[in-house]
């Protein structure tokens, strides 16, 4: 059935540039047609010329809530009136809503990226080391992640000595400064045999050039015992990374949860909602990209 948008059907939405791949609307509009409400989102493509406009025209128009995606997620910060410390901390903003006539700025992708930690594979991860692959924006939300959940090692790799070194350097005012360590990849084979969690945030293994992954077999092999292989790859499904972490009987865990459980964040601070229904919004992407079970 068609959904019948009126004068009244209150907007929500996704930025970024490109925006047409965006899984968003597919998995917030699942959401929104089984709780009956009456509110429609959108993909916006907004060109990083346009952002301040934009952002006052939705003012205009009575937009409820947006997503940021690439490449606003840092720049959008300046035209918000309030940010959480959380998004602060990690200096991006995923997530817009409106309040009192004001933008305020979060980022649920830290809660997304923990919400399988904290409860399908809970533990207590406060004996446990942390190794993440990649120092790009996804890395400080897994940072931060990582912090929240109380690691007592967190291990930053990345290839460009430079990069690490900003890396650290970005995060030099903030309590999460002392809490991780900045290592070259040649330093990776002796950390993986200390990894209890393992994760990707590279786009190393992405489609197209699904043959590749961040690690090779031989490195794989030496995860120890009941450690998490973590993947923010959601295409395809599983990844070379996760299918070679799998069959060393390491427990793997894709993207689309991440993806899931961030939205499930956003829609809950623009619906006021607690209670969603994530089973549908997991079902509604894995029917999208042909992975129905």
């Amino acid at each position: 059935m068609t959904k019948k948008i009126t004068g009244k059907t209150k907007l929500l939405g996704v930025i970024g540039h490109p925006v047409e791949h965006s899984l968003s609307p597919v998995m917030h509009n699942a959401a929104i047609a089984q709780l009956g409400l009456d509110y429609i989102y959108l993909p916006f493509p907004i060109e990083p010329h346009n952002l301040e406009v934009a952002i006052a025209g939705f003012a205009a128009v009575g937009v409820v809530g947006f997503n940021v995606t690439i490449p606003h997620k840092q720049a959008i910060i300046p035209l918000l009136s309030e940010i959480t410390p959380l998004a602060q901390t990690i200096k991006a903003v995923n997530t817009v809503s409106r309040q009192n006539n004001q933008w305020v700025g979060t980022n649920t992708d830290i809660e997304g990226f923990i919400a399988p930690l904290q409860t399908t594979y809970k533990q207590d991860w406060s004996q446990k080391v942390a190794v993440i692959l990649g120092n790009g924006g996804a890395a400080r939300a897994v940072v931060a992640g990582c912090t929240q959940l109380g690691f007592a090692q967190i291990h930053v790799i990345g290839r460009n000595m430079q990069r690490l070194e900003e890396f650290r350097n970005s995060w030099s005012n903030s309590p999460l400064a002392e809490k991780f360590q900045v290592h070259q990849s040649e330093e990776l084979p002796k950390l993986i045999p200390q990894a209890n969690l393992l994760v990707n945030t590279t786009p190393i293994g992405m489609y197209p050039k699904v043959d590749e992954s961040p690690l090779s077999v031989e490195e794989i092999a030496n995860l120890p015992t009941g450690a998490i292989a973590y993947d923010l790859i959601y295409i395809p499904q599983p990844t070379q990374f996760l299918q070679q972490a799998q069959k060393q009987g390491v427990i793997a865990i894709d993207g689309l949860e991440m993806l899931v459980q961030q939205g499930v964040a956003a829609l809950k601070i623009w619906l006021q909602q607690e209670t969603l229904p994530v089973e549908v919004m997991r079902q509604a992407l894995q029917n999208h990209l042909g992975l129905g079970e």
